[in-house]
């Protein structure tokens, strides 16, 4: 079970990345070797809480908030792609002047890191990925080709679908933190309530809605093709711990050849876990990190 938060928790700052003002926490203890928690999709920094009051006497860990979540602006264009997001992480080591960087990340953050990971390899002391690959190789190969004149039609088609589409207003935070346990039913009561609460504004007319864009559920038209993200993995010399849960929607990497492609990680499977591991098996994960990192 999470440890109950023990004081009053981490400082609020921001950076700057191509002019938008992006948001991340301090747990303090600067005099300590850093550590990032990046976040996934449509969360937030302050879901890491937990991990953070764990770690944070031996590590100055950050937590930014990628560009569309939580408290860090949203793109003015409404636009996301892997290349922005990972522009953001670059600038945050840059600003925060940051050396042997050790990351725990997930999902889309876990995507993020890994690039930046393969970028620049000589920044990071160790990596941390849950679950953050980005899509399995069967489901890119039945897509539309990035680039081509089909996935551009189809972008601007969900363009604008996402531009007439209002965010979710809940009467109550009692009813958004009742879909936050409706989303993850592994999920406690106490972890449901934390999410909501620091992942959500209240609205002028009292509702309620998450504090993500909408718009970052429409994926970039263009990437890099998968050739180049596996020389980008297999740069990478920091030593990865890989972590999967069973009951997840998103493909281990050992069963769809992936693992391959790194030069010295290793996977662990979680029973009784789904996508948010770190959440559903929390004992078992801080053990895992803390002998890992």
């Amino acid at each position: 079970m999470p440890v109950r938060m023990s004081f009053l928790g981490p400082t609020s700052n921001s950076f700057y990345s191509q002019r938008l003002k992006l948001h991340y926490v301090d747990w303090g203890n600067r005099e300590a070797p850093p550590l990032i928690l990046q976040h996934g999709g449509r969360d937030h920094c302050r879901s890491w809480d937990w991990v953070a009051e764990e770690l944070r006497h031996d590590w100055h860990i950050i937590c930014p908030d990628l560009r569309g979540h939580g408290d860090s602006a949203w793109s003015p264009e409404g636009h996301y792609d892997m290349n922005t997001y990972v522009y953001d992480f670059a600038q945050l080591v840059h600003a925060l002047d940051m050396e042997g960087v050790t990351i725990i990340a997930h999902s889309l953050g876990g995507n993020i890191a890994t690039r930046y990971s393969g970028l620049y390899p000589d920044k990071i002391r160790k990596l941390v990925n849950i679950e953050g690959l980005g899509p399995p190789p069967a489901l890119v190969s039945d897509m539309p080709p990035k680039g081509s004149t089909e996935r551009l039609r189809q972008w601007v088609e969900d363009k604008r679908k996402a531009a007439g589409r209002a965010p979710r207003r809940y009467e109550s935070l009692e009813a958004a933190y009742a879909r936050m346990k409706e989303e993850n039913s592994f999920l406690t009561d106490e972890q449901a309530r934390h999410l909501t609460t620091h992942g959500t504004n209240r609205n002028e007319d009292g509702t309620w809605s998450w504090k993500f864009d909408n718009y970052l559920n429409v994926w970039s038209a263009n990437d890099i093709p998968p050739s180049e993200l596996e020389k980008l993995w297999r740069a990478i010399s920091c030593p990865i711990l890989m972590l999967w849960g069973l009951d997840s929607f998103a493909t281990s990497p050992a069963k769809d050849g992936r693992m391959t492609y790194f030069q010295d990680a290793k996977l662990v499977e979680y029973e009784a876990a789904g996508h948010w591991l770190h959440h559903d098996q929390f004992d078992r994960f801080i053990t895992d990190v803390k002998a890992f990192i």
